[in-house]
């Protein structure tokens, strides 16, 4: 198995210290699936009344654990998650679905609640029996190690190629409670959310109905994981839960449009923001962020695939990595997105500067300024397609030989 890679140059200074979530506790366990010198599976076990939202890959190759989510997903009640890394359980037929089964089973019996209301996640590679054995065998020991403040334990256990841990924290008030928003995620390669990123898990202790839960996180997925993309691969695995534990005393909630939500939704797209951030930041072989913003679209979907095609191609990543503002290729990017632009119309500006109007490069722009801000690590591109009023941002990041050399060893 190839060495870690390096941390990303792009990883936060400061990765923060979560609080506790009233009823919510975890446990890390080294099971040997893969890895062979760290945890690599996961428990979150939550206090009884729980309620779950989420959303899974649309991807038409979707995980064994996928599929087991969006069947117990229909219950809206959760009481565990069970992550494992180093194996996606993934193309492995009928007895991968057997052994998501079997995992729902024995957790169930575990930490006394019923099987569908256990959620299952694997991440690793794909196509490769799941040692399903050595996941039942852990879960008992894991029981005894539960505790309230492992954020980082989990979030390291369920880590695969990624090169920092990935967390971050909200408070809102809910009709003048304070409740906390806790979120880690885990991805650096093939990652082009169909729905969230690869793995991403959100817990709060506000008191939410299954259905408000399920509005705010699929609303908040649009705003973040759906608008970020490291190399244009949609994950098998992609899955991106929320649990409500109910623990906070504020009134009570009747659907996700209440006023009284007003901060919460604002403090948890935010949340899923940094966390879809801190996702291409750790893309891997990555040296340079890149916030892409596309205006003067149709409409805001028809921004936001002109932005992706900007984001995915793999000519303007290079270009980004060699520090060049080479502006043809984002006039090729926004031509092949397949939505209205007005070529005499189409304004590009790198870093603030615009470069092209009216159809052709800006006479005589000083060039200056640009070329400082390519050498820097986060790079802004904005582009005006002149049509409407449609706007979209999404973040990627660059493309560079590291990435060949994570992918050219990570073995199947």
């Amino acid at each position: 198995m190839a060495a870690p890679s390096p941390v990303s140059p792009l990883a936060p200074k400061h990765t923060p210290s979560l609080p506790t979530v009233a009823g919510v506790r975890f446990a890390a366990f080294a099971a040997g699936i893969r890895y062979k010198v760290r945890s690599d599976l996961m428990v979150a076990v939550l206090e009884p009344g729980t309620t779950v939202g989420g959303v899974l890959t649309r991807s038409l190759t979707a995980s064994a654990p996928v599929l087991k989510c969006r069947e117990n997903l229909k219950g809206g009640s959760g009481r565990v998650l069970v992550v494992n890394a180093g194996n996606a359980n993934t193309f492995t037929g009928r007895q991968g679905a057997a052994d998501a089964e079997a995992t729902c089973i024995t957790a169930a019996k575990v930490f006394g609640c019923a099987p569908s209301e256990v959620f299952v996640s694997s991440t690793g590679t794909i196509g490769v029996p799941l040692p399903v054995d050595k996941i039942l065998d852990a879960l008992p020991a894991m029981k005894d190690g539960l505790a309230a403040d492992a954020w980082m334990q989990a979030t390291r256990a369920i880590m695969t190629t990624d090169t920092f841990p990935k967390l971050a924290t909200r408070t809102a008030q809910i009709d003048g409670v304070s409740v906390t928003i806790n979120g880690f995620c885990k991805g650096s390669g093939m990652i082009a959310p169909d729905m969230g990123t690869m793995l991403a898990y959100v817990f709060t202790d506000a008191a939410l109905p299954a259905a408000v839960v399920q509005t705010l996180i699929a609303a908040g997925a649009d705003k973040s994981f759906n608008c970020m993309t490291v190399d244009s691969d949609t994950s098998t695995s992609d899955t991106l839960l929320m649990f409500a534990t109910g623990k906070a005393k504020h009134a009570a909630i009747g659907s996700a449009n209440d006023a009284k939500l007003s901060d919460f939704r604002d403090a948890l797209d935010s949340l899923l923001i940094e966390l879809a951030q801190l996702t291409a930041k750790d893309g891997e072989g990555a040296t340079k962020f890149i916030e892409i913003k596309v205006t003067g679209a149709e409409h805001n979907a028809a921004a936001k695939r002109i932005a992706l095609s900007i984001a995915n191609s793999p000519l303007v990543k290079t270009a980004v990595a060699g520090e060049d503002a080479n502006w043809g290729r984002i006039v090729m990017a926004v031509g092949k997105a397949g939505e209205r632009a007005d070529r005499d119309k189409l304004q590009i500006a790198f870093g603030g500067v615009i470069i092209t109007r009216d159809g052709g490069p800006v006479p005589g722009y000083d060039e200056t300024p640009v070329v400082a801000h390519m050498k820097g690590q986060e790079i802004r591109i904005d582009v005006d397609v002149g049509i409407g009023t449609g706007e979209a941002t999404v973040w990627s990041c660059d493309l560079t030989h590291g990435y060949i050399d994570i992918n050219g060893s990570y073995r199947t």
